[in-house]
């Protein structure tokens, strides 16, 4: 029979709390709970929390003082152990006893540690002795398979650091057991079936040695490759890991016109497209613009230079996005000078080479804006033409490939937050594979939006052939 509240008030003080638990214990059993509720009951155990072969468990420690609790796991028997450095059987066993120490998974809110027993065998094929072979861990590692999956996952959205202090192991453990799962899932070079690629350079930190090389598969965004350099030798590397075949498979290739990266491809992939992308173009062109405004402000006169000073950025801004005032100040300039309003319109008629779809019509508007930026008296407009005109084929080539490197300008923006916010990287091959992490990559080709993409069903505009 239950207690009456006379009862519970005679027990409620903090002394008598023991026998209250007594006499609770005595008055339930009395009452008939059953035979299955006592044989439930007497049949918890932990060990399907630990489904490891080849062990069982045979002890557990909880260690209230220091929030943890300690599983005691020794050989099961019936089976036969086996060598860990070749996973065959082994018929004798060198010796026993043998024990070492491995965090797991926590339970609840404890640490868990597994207290292992293990052998040493004797391997025929090794001809030697070896570990024996623990199916849920590594020889070399104090840590579990499943903690280091653990691990891996909390790291693709925490740093290292973080981790770390989440569950309480070194840094090192954490990075380690990251890196290993980083290096089975993207450390090979995944270049099946990629016919369009974009390549560009990030500056990680000042000094040549600070440019790492980013190759993107512009169809799906799939960020293929990262190396450390910007040079010759950096996409050699990048090469070597494609078979002639999937070379042979590499259609066009968008970067800016930088040398080094021009001539690998054309050497490893000459039947590619070299296309050179409008931003860069663009960028150059305002760097001209800027020593074209420097000297006109050097000959203008006292109320000329009131009204170029401090135009610099209105002359490189977007016309779109002016506000009002500037909009106003920058018709005042054009109108008093007239060649920065020259400049201006040869800026904005750049981009109108890169709108068009037709090879022949980009030709000509191309040796159009050569003959107009011929005219103006400046040695930096010159330098600019004869660039120009050196590049022509990349230009040409966006007519049959409208592409560029927009979006590895975006993810490399992406990049340098990652690296901020580890408080940098002092392995370049690890913050490789974190970037390819990031960046996977999406199965359709046109997720990038923003202006229009190909996509793989529409195909390419090409000279002779029209669409295919």
């Amino acid at each position: 029979m239950w207690l009456s509240s006379q009862k519970v008030g005679e027990v409620s003080g903090k002394k008598q709390w023991t026998s209250y638990i007594l006499l609770l214990i005595k008055c339930l059993a009395n009452k008939d709970l059953g035979a299955e509720r006592r044989s439930t009951m007497s049949g918890l155990s932990i060990t399907a929390c630990f489904p490891f072969a080849g062990v069982k468990v045979v002890r557990q420690v909880v260690h209230h003082d220091v929030g943890g609790c300690l599983i005691g796991l020794e050989p099961d028997r019936r089976f036969r152990p086996r060598c860990h450095a070749c996973g065959k059987p082994a018929r004798t066993v060198h010796s026993a006893g043998h024990r070492r120490v491995l965090r797991d998974l926590p339970l609840a809110d404890r640490q868990t540690w597994l207290e292992v027993d293990y052998r040493k065998v004797w391997c025929v094929d090794c001809g030697g002795v070896r570990v024996e072979q623990l199916s849920f861990c590594d020889a070399s590692r104090r840590i579990t398979h499943r903690l280091a999956r653990y691990i891996y996952d909390l790291c693709k959205m925490l740093t290292v650091e973080e981790v770390a202090r989440h569950l309480d192991l070194d840094p090192k453990t954490v990075r380690a057991a990251d890196h290993v799962f980083l290096k089975s899932e993207f450390g090979r070079t995944d270049v099946t079936g990629r016919r369009i690629l974009a390549i560009d350079e990030i500056a990680l930190r000042k000094g040549r040695r600070g440019y790492m090389t980013v190759v993107l598969d512009y169809e799906t965004g799939r960020v293929v490759w990262m190396g450390a350099g910007h040079d010759q030798g950096t996409l050699d590397r990048f090469f070597a890991e494609m078979s002639p075949q999937q070379k042979a498979g590499i259609q066009a290739v968008a970067m800016d016109m930088w040398e080094a990266f021009i001539n690998r491809v054309r050497h490893h992939c000459p039947q590619a497209k070299i296309v050179f992308d409008l931003f860069h173009l663009v960028n150059a062109f305002g760097r001209v613009i800027d020593e074209v405004r420097r000297a006109e402000y050097v000959r203008a006169d006292r109320e000329g230079k009131q009204v170029i000073k401090g135009s610099r950025y209105l002359l490189l801004k977007n016309a779109d996005n002016l506000t009002e005032p500037q909009r106003g100040r920058l018709d005042e300039l054009l109108e008093l000078n007239t060649t920065l309003n020259a400049v201006y319109i040869l800026k904005e008629q750049l981009r109108e080479v890169y709108a068009c779809t037709d090879r022949r019509q980009a030709k000509r508007l191309l040796d159009a804006w050569c003959e107009m930026a011929d005219q103006i008296d400046h040695w930096q407009v010159r330098r600019f033409i004869g660039r120009l005109r050196y590049f022509e084929y990349g230009i040409l080539n966006h007519c049959d490939y409208p592409i560029g490197t927009s979006p590895l300008e975006g993810i490399n923006n992406k990049i340098k937050l990652i690296k901020r916010k580890a408080y940098g990287y002092h392995d370049s091959d690890y913050f490789a594979l974190k970037v390819k992490q990031a960046f996977p990559g999406k199965e359709t080709s046109n997720f990038l939006g923003g202006e229009p993409h190909f996509t793989l069903s529409s195909g390419f505009r090409t000279p002779d052939s029209g669409f295919r």
